[in-house]
């Protein structure tokens, strides 16, 4: 294979915590895939971007970033055997939203746990509220659906990994259609405040679904190119698996697939970051460095992997790091964690 670009989401530690996070991390692997390499990139983030860094790069390796948007919603749906049709349509997400004192905030979707049966009660009851205001609603999954929205074009929004857990009056969507979005985001939230679905979710102990989170606007002429880079994607939740023609393969599934350039986006450290849970990190850190980089760095010294490209990125930045058989024989270079430092 020419080159796998590895891409992983929140592996940069905080800059507040960095120092003792990197202290604690036990990564024989990793450390030798960013110590000796043949290039080192930090590459801050900065701009108005209503994204993560790994989704601004991801959306741009695969021909998916109009106007530096992820424009992912049709491609998404083809993964869900859904027609976007002539039409323009936004990924949608049943999401929690808590009101506090001073603000709102968003709950991580994946520690929603909402399971098929609520999921598709709570779609039911909201369908009919969407057609009557003209766009069409479609079920991809239990945390995805689909709208057609063919008017809301303008409407800025933002991704659901950028605004989980921030204050959210900084992420809510904007523009000219911002007034149409609350007025159908208010009667949702009143519709679904009694829902059965909710009332089971919370006697469980549950946090109810309570709003829906609208981004990702695309039309059908947004696709995947045939030249763009193989994709694959582990842990991931199901919008972005959509996208991926593998899911959760292993090293050896991945090397024998393409025999040209591959992208693998592994998600295994976005809950764990977003909830601030840094021992549940750490633990996902040493999990991966067995799973992932010592296979990775085993098939670059053996040159089955010709060139590895590492993505590794926080909320603000991401660094990339390229290594080769030739740069894994700097044995002079002794293997460190440092470069994951601010």
């Amino acid at each position: 294979m020419t080159q796998i670009s590895l891409v992983l989401p929140f592996a940069l530690p905080p800059p507040e915590l960095a120092p003792d996070l990197v202290r604690a991390l036990d990564v024989p692997s990793l450390a030798s895939l960013i110590t000796r390499t043949s290039s080192f990139q930090p590459v801050p983030f900065e701009g108005p971007l209503r994204m993560l860094p790994h989704e601004l790069w991801l959306a741009r390796a695969i021909s998916l970033d109009a106007s530096d948007r992820p424009a992912l919603a049709a491609q998404a749906m083809l993964g869900y055997r859904l027609d976007p049709g002539d039409g323009n349509w936004l990924i949608v997400h049943p999401s929690h939203i808590e009101i506090a004192r001073s603000h709102m905030l968003m709950a991580d979707l994946r520690t929603l746990d909402l399971e098929e049966r609520h999921s598709r009660m709570l779609f039911d009851a909201a369908k009919p509220y969407f057609d009557e205001a003209g766009k069409t609603l479609l079920y991809g999954d239990a945390h995805t659906w689909f709208m057609r929205a063919d008017s809301w074009t303008g409407l800025d929004t933002s991704t659901p990994d950028a605004a989980a857990g921030m204050n959210l009056s900084d992420w809510l969507p904007r523009g000219d259609k911002s007034i149409e979005y609350r007025k159908l985001q208010n009667e949702v939230q009143m519709l679904w405040f009694q829902n059965p679905a909710n009332s089971e979710r919370e006697a469980r102990g549950q946090r109810a679904i309570n709003a829906f989170w609208p981004w990702g606007c695309a039309s059908a002429h947004e696709a995947i190119p045939a030249t763009a880079p193989l994709l694959a994607a582990t842990d991931a939740p199901g919008w972005l698996s959509s996208l991926a023609q593998l899911r959760n393969p292993a090293l050896a599934e991945l090397l024998a697939s393409s025999d040209g350039d591959a992208l693998h986006l592994c998600d295994s450290l976005t809950q764990a970051a977003i909830g601030a849970d840094w021992a549940a990190w750490l633990a996902q850190m040493k999990r991966l460095d067995k799973t992932v980089f010592a296979p990775a760095l085993a098939a670059v010294r053996e040159g089955r992997i010709k060139k590895l490209r590492l993505v590794l990125s926080h909320r603000d930045r991401h660094i990339e790091f390229t290594t080769t058989k030739l740069a894994q024989n700097m044995f002079w270079r002794r293997p460190s964690l440092d470069r994951l430092l601010p």
